[in-house]
């Protein structure tokens, strides 16, 4: 049996995990789309570095794009297998790649104008809407906490996550030679202590540990520090500067938390007053999901619901859902907030917000989650004079904000108590992926402090036999 890490290895994006059974069989854990890499990100993306006609069975551990966002293309390029995931990740990957699908189609009609008055070629999108279709036609929803079947030799169980709505650790129980071994994929795993949902769970002695690391050098804030930051921003910005404050947000996690602490904010008297609007039709509809699963809610919001029965809504919050109406808050004078995707700042509406209000001193760009550092909102974070959107040079004048403490992803110390349910000398090998290369070293010594033995931190694309 080998594993092939094909994406997120020393990266945090592209998550693609290929297990090789003796047998011939292949299990693709993960599709995801690179993101935010620059020059990088297209060649990347177009190839997988295997052959998706020979791929098996495929297992997605959730729905976000760097996740998710190449199934349509492994589709359309020739797999034609079911895919594996949890209920409520069926129902938000496949509201996310049909997004995903237009999203490229409007950005390639873009850049294709553009190259045909500078006499380029045309290019093509690496899936079209059809395509996306077609794909989530294969997906197959699972309950957590069961044991199934995926082949003879090979049985699977999700736990959750508790990084988004529907997120699960995958869990293989695979049987070669009269042998069973077991191997873990953590996907990404969330907080403890999270605001909406439940906290990672526990899960089974594994021999072989797929681990995510992307904040395995960090130590997040409190949560409540970081809603108090959310306020902050508003007052000083919409009340004290009477400008727009541009929050790029995931439609799939962070906008739900963004609306859940203003929801709180609200009830509690310390919302200030002004509209708010979120720009993004994807977000209206990964609420909706979000709202359809409360079996994923902890015992926090559960309660909230028995005062509030809608967590993520509130007065002066308006959802923009036409093109025509996200450009006139271009022209909007009055203060407000704009919430909109993507939150890398690398697609969507949301680049054309921070485009036409960036050069404005009275606006604010806050950035509430982890951005690749090539990525619109990375070089906007690391303190950029000059940024570059949509070929079209602009200097930032806007005011940029972080705030840390709004992630979705476990620090050092979510990690290491994920792995605490497992003996550290039981685990033979453990790979950590989705995470940059300095993290990751630092993360390693943490474990090997822990009692683990074998670390490693694979390339992209080399493969590894396992004993």
């Amino acid at each position: 049996m080998k594993i092939a890490f094909h994406g997120a290895a020393r990266t945090v994006t592209g998550s693609k995990h290929l297990i090789t059974l003796k047998n011939g069989k292949k299990i693709l854990l993960d599709c995801g789309m690179f993101q935010g890499m620059g020059r990088e990100t297209v060649p990347l993306n177009q190839d997988f570095g295997f052959d998706p006609r020979e791929v098996d069975i495929m297992i997605l551990s959730h729905a976000h794009i760097d996740h998710s966002g190449l199934i349509p293309r492994l589709n359309k390029l020739g797999y034609t297998g079911a895919i594996y995931c949890t209920r409520a990740s069926k129902d938000l990957t496949e509201i996310l790649l049909l997004d995903s699908a237009e999203i490229q189609e409007d950005d390639i009609k873009y850049v294709n104008k553009k190259n045909k008055r500078e006499g380029k070629p045309a290019i093509e999108p690496l899936y079209t809407l059809d395509d996306a279709k077609r794909a989530v036609k294969q997906f197959r929803g699972v309950n957590y906490g069961e044991w199934f079947r995926i082949d003879p030799d090979v049985e699977v169980l999700f736990t959750d996550a508790g990084h988004i709505i529907g997120s699960a650790c995958v869990h293989l129980r695979i049987k070669e030679d009269g042998h069973v071994r077991q191997i873990t994929f953590s996907g990404d795993i969330g907080r403890y202590g999270d605001p909406i949902l439940k906290s990672p769970e526990v899960f089974p002695q594994a021999d072989y540990i797929i681990m995510e690391s992307t904040y395995g050098s960090t130590l997040h804030e409190d949560v409540a520090p970081g809603d108090e930051a959310l306020l902050r921003h508003i007052e000083e910005t919409c009340i004290g500067k009477r400008g727009k404050l541009i929050i790029p947000a995931f439609s799939v996690g962070r906008t739900q938390e963004i609306l859940y602490a203003l929801n709180r904010a609200q009830l509690a008297g310390k919302l200030p007053r002004v509209d708010l609007f979120v720009d993004s039709p994807l977000s209206l509809e990964a609420t909706q999901v979000t709202k359809s699963h409360p079996e994923c809610f902890n015992k926090t919001v559960a309660k909230m619901l028995e005062i509030d029965d809608d967590p993520f809504d509130f007065p002066g919050l308006h959802y923009i859902k036409t093109v025509d109406e996200s450009k006139a808050l271009n022209l909007r004078k009055e203060p407000c907030v704009i919430i909109s995707a993507s939150g890398m700042a690398e697609a969507g509406r949301v680049k054309h917000h921070i485009a036409n209000n960036i050069d404005d001193p009275k606006n604010t760009i806050l950035i509430v989650g982890y951005c690749e550092p090539q990525s619109l909102g990375g070089r906007l974070m690391r303190g950029a004079k000059e940024v570059h959107i949509y070929g079209d040079k602009h200097e930032v004048r806007a005011a940029v904000g972080v705030i840390r403490s709004m992630s979705a992803h476990g620090d050092y110390e979510d990690m290491s108590q994920w792995l605490a349910c497992q003996m550290p000398r039981g685990v033979k090998k453990l790979f950590l992926v989705h995470g940059e290369y300095e993290v990751q070293t630092v993360f390693k010594e943490w474990l090997l402090k822990k009692g683990f033995l074998d670390i490693e931190i694979p390339e992209r694309h080399s493969e590894v036999g396992l004993g």
